[in-house]
């Protein structure tokens, strides 16, 4: 007898198949009982029936709790009424291991700090299952644009010696006898070093931010994306977003659909995102947003607030172009036309979501950067390596990055980013 998944147990219809998975709901009425099982593939409700089972083994059943494991063996049978199009109809039993104990999280309803202290149970739900294979999808879907797309996969390094945007949010570690160090909040600058050998390069893990912030776009520690491309200018690296974003979304719709559906998503809205995306200027922002009641001025940054105001006028994601020098990182090429302005762009997500790529043209000439690190007191010696990429065929070059669990939030349509990552760390959670 074969062991089947779920998620496959639709091509085994009228064929006696094993499961191997959990409990994850019962009930019972006499001499029947509706299992509902999980296997990390898919959820399908189980029929066991007193007489099939034995008396013994039905009084076992009766008695399981809530996420008891357990190896089933059955017959799949069509029936329309399902949302999978099919049930077990359950011939034996096996009892890997009943909990002593009740499940933590029952089927009441929870506070979300009683559920983020029990995440580590918490993921099993039904919910959880859904998001976290969307999130699958997504990264999936990272992967596979730029495998089409010729980059090269770069892992930059968790810890270094140089700071990569603000020196006021990072993490500092005493590194043996090198002295301080920090963890990477971007692997931007090891990507340039790579373009120059590689030419399209990507990496994809997790960066840290210590930002004291408690809002519902912000983790201390989160996933990103990041791509470094040599000779793309400004304009060649807005297309490249846009055309990752509506790849990735794309291959969600087509891959995980069901997933969005579990989740209530519209996924009407996701359908119209395809590019080339609307575009604006950091000047024009403003305009906007003093004609919406803002007294935001120019020369300062946008925060959620504003990017929330832009966003009710698009249907799809918006690139907001060329910030203020004063506003953006020290490494970004000053704007030929008005150098107090930079060719970056940040693409903000639809329906109040936020930043969900931060870009930009690199300085490639050497005296240019020494002068910005000088201005940001940043000190020379600990970028001297980047500052060679300047010294040895330096090319005009431009890069981005993707924030993953924004990305996440915004296609799984969730309130909080918290629900994005399997175990998220903020302000004050750190466990489990």
């Amino acid at each position: 007898m074969e062991w089947v998944y779920i998620k496959d147990m639709k091509k085994y219809i009228g064929q006696k198949v094993e499961f191997k998975g959990w409990l994850w709901n019962k009930r019972a009425s006499g001499k029947i009982a509706f299992l509902q099982l999980r296997d990390g593939t898919g959820f399908v409700q189980g029929v066991v029936e007193k007489n099939t089972l034995g008396e013994e083994k039905y009084a076992q059943v009766k008695k399981l709790k809530m996420e008891s494991s357990l190896i089933v063996k059955g017959v799949v049978v069509e029936d329309q009424r399902s949302p999978v199009g099919f049930e077990l109809h359950i011939e034996d039993v096996e009892i890997v291991h009943n909990p002593t104990e009740d499940y933590p999280i029952s089927k009441k309803e929870h506070g979300i700090d009683f559920l983020m202290e029990h995440r580590h149970l918490w993921l099993r739900s039904r919910r959880q299952f859904h998001i976290l294979k969307i999130r699958h999808e997504i990264i999936k879907a990272i992967r596979e644009f730029y495998n089409n797309n010729g980059f090269v996969l770069i892992d930059t390094p968790i810890f270094t010696g140089s700071i990569g945007e603000s020196a006021g949010n990072t993490f500092e570690i005493e590194y043996f006898d090198y002295g301080k160090v920090y963890l990477a909040q971007t692997g931007q600058l090891y990507l340039e070093a790579a373009a120059m050998a590689l030419g399209k390069v990507y990496n994809l893990g997790p960066t840290f931010r210590a930002e004291k912030s408690k809002t519902r776009r912000h983790l201390i520690e989160f996933w990103m994306n990041e791509a470094e491309v040599a000779y793309y200018t400004h304009e060649d690296n807005m297309k490249l977003q846009e055309n990752l974003v509506s790849y990735v979304v794309k291959k969600v719709l087509e891959n995980a659909s069901e997933n969005l559906k579990a989740l209530d998503r519209d996924i009407s809205k996701l359908e119209k995102i395809e590019a080339p995306f609307p575009r604006i200027t950091y000047t024009d922002a403003i305009k906007l947003l003093n004609k919406k009641g803002s007294d935001i001025r120019w020369g300062e940054d946008l925060g959620a607030d504003d990017e929330t105001l832009i966003s009710e006028e698009f249907d799809r994601p918006v690139i907001i172009e060329k910030y203020p020098k004063s506003v953006k990182a020290f490494y970004m090429q000053p704007d030929p036309e008005n150098p107090d302005v930079v060719l970056c762009d940040d693409m903000i997500a639809p329906e109040g979501y936020g930043e969900i790529i931060g870009a930009s043209e690199r300085i490639w000439q050497e005296e240019v950067l020494l002068e910005r690190l000088k201005e940001n007191n940043l000190p020379i010696e600990e970028y001297q390596w980047y500052l060679d990429l300047r010294k040895y065929g330096s090319v005009p070059h431009s890069g981005f990055g993707l924030g993953i669990e924004r990305t996440v939030a915004w296609i799984c349509g969730l309130k909080h980013i918290r629900e994005a990552i399997p175990f998220a760390r903020t302000l004050y959670r750190v466990y489990p």
